[in-house]
């Protein structure tokens, strides 16, 4: 069965309007989820709200949303007066600027959608669009309200389709600074930065997300399947930690080595068998 869509509207460029439609890229439909049970009766729950002040249960109808305005003083909003609420990017989401997609800072995106035509007379319109921005290699910013938001988006060609993504507000983003700023500067050991390269290289591959497995689901799996066939919990074995007291220098000379003999290079050899004093300077070498 089809998903269904998340929006449903209009992409713009200028004059040229096709009706498009928005789907969630991440699925979470195969993840294992569990319901909330009485333990008694083995029954389902479910939520109840009660007056915080009566502690009595609300009847049907009894609910409505407020903005506090001042302490304890609120303003009703009804459902029908937020749906009635509108605006050009509740139902159109317009081009308005042109961005390459590698010059938006990771930090500032956020969620994926597929982007697709909604019928077939916006089909040649859609890919009209679509390929003008495959061919300049840039991505579009627009607006849209998704989920009683208003969002920034960047919109951006992807084969037969095209990805929307949801950007965070510049105000809601901290600056790395305010987290950074109190990290001390380091000036780091060239042969210990070159060996950490070294790693590097031995670990380089392409991007392979099928590769990806969830251990801790496939560990829940294999919970679910011992209780159901009525056996013990696999008694967990856990995973060794790693030791915060460690030779930084040694930890990469190791991590270099094939069976525990440290690879080096005659590059390296050379300068470390040059004078005592490669030597000396060794002892210094601060711990991680």
């Amino acid at each position: 069965m089809a998903p269904r869509p998340a929006w449903k509207g209009y992409l713009k460029l200028s004059l040229v309007t096709c009706a498009v439609e928005l789907t969630n890229v991440v699925t979470h439909a195969e993840k294992v989820s569990f319901r909330v049970l009485n333990r008694k009766t083995g029954n389902t729950v479910k939520r109840i709200y009660v007056d915080s002040e009566t502690g009595k249960p609300l009847g049907d109808g009894d609910e409505i949303r407020g903005y506090e305005v001042s302490p304890g003083e609120f303003v009703y909003i009804e459902d029908e007066e937020i749906e009635a609420v509108q605006i050009e990017s509740s139902h159109t989401m317009a081009l308005d600027g042109f961005v390459d997609k590698a010059s938006i800072e990771q930090i500032y995106l956020d969620t994926p959608y597929y982007v697709t035509p909604a019928d077939k007379v916006s089909e040649e319109a859609f890919a009209v669009i679509r390929d003008a921005m495959a061919d300049k290699k840039m991505a579009g910013l627009a607006r849209v309200v998704l989920y009683s938001r208003e969002r920034p988006v960047v919109i951006e060609p992807r084969g037969k389709g095209m990805v929307l993504t949801t950007l965070r507000y510049g105000n809601t983003v901290r600056e790395p600074e305010s987290i950074f700023g109190d990290i001390k500067a380091v000036k780091t050991d060239q042969e210990m930065t070159d060996m950490a390269e070294r790693i590097i290289d031995k670990k380089k591959g392409k991007f392979d997300p099928s590769t990806f497995e969830d251990k801790f689901e496939d560990a829940l799996l294999e919970l679910i399947r011992a209780k159901k066939a009525g056996k013990k919990a696999p008694k967990a074995q856990a995973a060794p930690k790693p030791s915060n007291v460690v030779n930084l220098f040694d930890a990469l000379k190791k991590s270099l080595s094939d069976g525990g003999q440290a690879e080096v290079s005659a590059k390296k050899a050379k300068p470390a068998a040059k004078s005592g004093k490669a030597k000396a300077s060794a002892p210094k070498r601060k711990s991680a």
